[in-house]
């Protein structure tokens, strides 16, 4: 057995059960001790700025257009502003294909740094909902003392005050989800007109709230260990040059235990405890990163599927540093590389690839969205239909067109028969087409027989606004055929 796998810990006991459960395979409630220190600090700033752009972005408009709108029931999409309709599905693909690489590119360099930071469930959960729970049941030793005490009138206010406010705010929480669906108007439309008028609104109000309390008052860390893909996707994601919050087992291997400090009267070193030198290493294996992960692992047992990255422990650790004068970072932000070999690549020929796909899906998006026209129009003969022999040796066929408006302002079109020489009577109005709203009509071409190019000739159409041509548009004109065609068909 070398001597880097001597210093590892034994790693085989942890993985034959989970944290969450006990032996009966009843659930294990996480009480985390209330995390404190410099990263903490940071994901507060973090996630007060994503708090306030989630409350605020329903109500923030870009050209009187609301900034991010996910209508899935109408199949209308506003993002920063601009319009998206199923006619634009090739952007939708190559814009979700880019979110898609780009996840596993960030997740290849940077682990689920996504969880600890940005993830909503994170934020809620963390930030908001387990500060409450702090601010009314107090930290990790009093929330076990209440949970473990009988039903007195402390236990019911404090849990009857606490579970009143976590339903509030998933109330709160489902009205803003709700709001980037159908939009803000739609939900003040909701909240402010009988409920006999939005059935369907308030069912979905009351769907939301229920999931969004069951979610962050009961479910909790068994969302990120058992419910979300991305968790269960990482295995396959990471590699050994991957930055994770790693625990340093070259530097905290073997541990050993600060005891009878109380006696010192000033901060205990290794030196003091004799235990310092090449026998123990820095970790003195007192719990307190164990006790303030939201997830109930040990980090100190490598990389795992339930750590969020919530750099919790890092704080803890690095408190626990500075009390007994050692460096801070035996728990930090690095890779297995890093700590085992000392050495640290991001740019590995895998983030080369990850990065190469993504430049090339980037351009592709933003060079079809560029060259996305403003309308989209349909012109097809319409079914059922043949065609007519009018007087003159003329024929004629009947169109049906329809017109997608993708910008906020109304457009006024004209279409043109451009090819071959004919007339286009137009059987009804369809000038018209309403700002992100379309239009249907009907027209009727009338050809001479010598522009007729046997039983199926071509026809070009022009779509016209303001006088400049916006489309051009190729549909198919049916006539009696020649001479030998009609005989074959006989």
């Amino acid at each position: 057995m070398s001597k880097e796998k001597d210093r590892r810990i034994d790693n085989d006991s942890f993985r034959d059960h989970l944290t969450t459960v006990d032996e009966e395979g009843k659930r294990n409630w996480i009480f985390p001790k209330k995390p404190s220190g410099r990263y903490y600090k940071w994901r507060n700033v973090v996630a007060t700025l994503l708090l306030l752009f989630f409350f605020s972005g329903p109500f923030i408009t870009v050209n009187g257009q609301p900034l991010l709108l996910l209508d899935i029931l109408e199949r209308k999409f506003v993002i920063f502003g601009t319009a998206f309709w199923p006619q634009d599905l090739h952007l939708l693909v190559f814009g979700a294909l880019a979110v898609i690489v780009f996840i596993v590119l960030f997740t290849a360099v940077f682990g689920r740094l996504w969880c600890g930071w940005a993830c909503p469930q994170t934020i809620f959960m963390e930030m908001v909902f387990r500060r409450i729970e702090y601010w009314i049941e107090g930290d990790r030793g009093s929330q076990i003392r209440l949970n473990n005490a009988p039903w007195n009138w402390t236990k019911i206010w404090k849990k009857t005050l606490k579970h009143g406010i976590f339903f509030g705010l998933a109330f709160l929480i489902s009205n803003l989800f709700l709001a980037y669906i159908i939009g803000a108007d739609e939900l003040f439309k909701i909240i402010t007109d009988p409920p006999s008028q939005h059935l369907a609104g308030l069912i979905s109000i009351t769907v939301f709230s229920g999931v969004f309390y069951g979610v962050f008052a009961f479910l909790r860390e068994q969302v990120c260990h058992f419910i979300c893909p991305y968790g269960r996707m990482q295995s396959v994601l990471l590699d050994n040059n991957s930055i994770n919050v790693m625990y340093d087992y070259q530097r905290g291997e073997p541990r050993t235990k600060v005891k009878n400090r109380d006696d010192l009267g000033r901060k205990a070193t290794l030196d003091d405890l004799n235990l310092s030198g090449a026998d123990y290493g820095d970790c003195i294996d007192c719990h307190q990163c164990v006790r303030v992960c939201p997830m109930g692992i040990d980090i100190r047992n490598g990389t795992q599927l339930e750590c969020v990255h919530c750099t919790a422990c890092i704080d803890a650790c690095d408190d626990v540093m500075d009390k007994i004068d050692k460096p801070r970072g035996l728990i930090r932000y690095s890779s297995e590389n890093a700590i085992k070999k000392g050495k640290e690549k991001i740019l590995t020929p895998r983030v080369a690839g990850y990065s190469a796909i993504l430049i090339v899906l980037i351009v592709t998006f933003f060079t079809f969205l560029s060259m996305r026209p403003d309308t989209e129009t349909t012109i097809l003969r319409q079914p059922g239909t043949l065609y007519q022999e009018l007087p003159n040796n003329r024929y004629s066929n009947i169109y049906e067109v329809k017109s997608i408006n993708k910008t906020f302002k109304t457009i006024e079109q004209e279409i043109k028969l451009v090819q071959p020489e004919g007339e286009l009577t137009p059987l009804g109005n369809f000038s018209t087409v309403p700002p992100q709203g379309s239009t249907k009509g009907r027209f009727l071409i009338k050809l001479k027989s010598n522009n007729l190019n046997g039983s199926r000739t071509n026809v070009v159409f022009a779509v016209y606004s303001n006088g400049k041509k916006i489309e051009t548009i190729e549909s198919g004109f049916i006539g009696p055929g020649s001479k030998k065609e009609r005989q074959n068909n006989e």
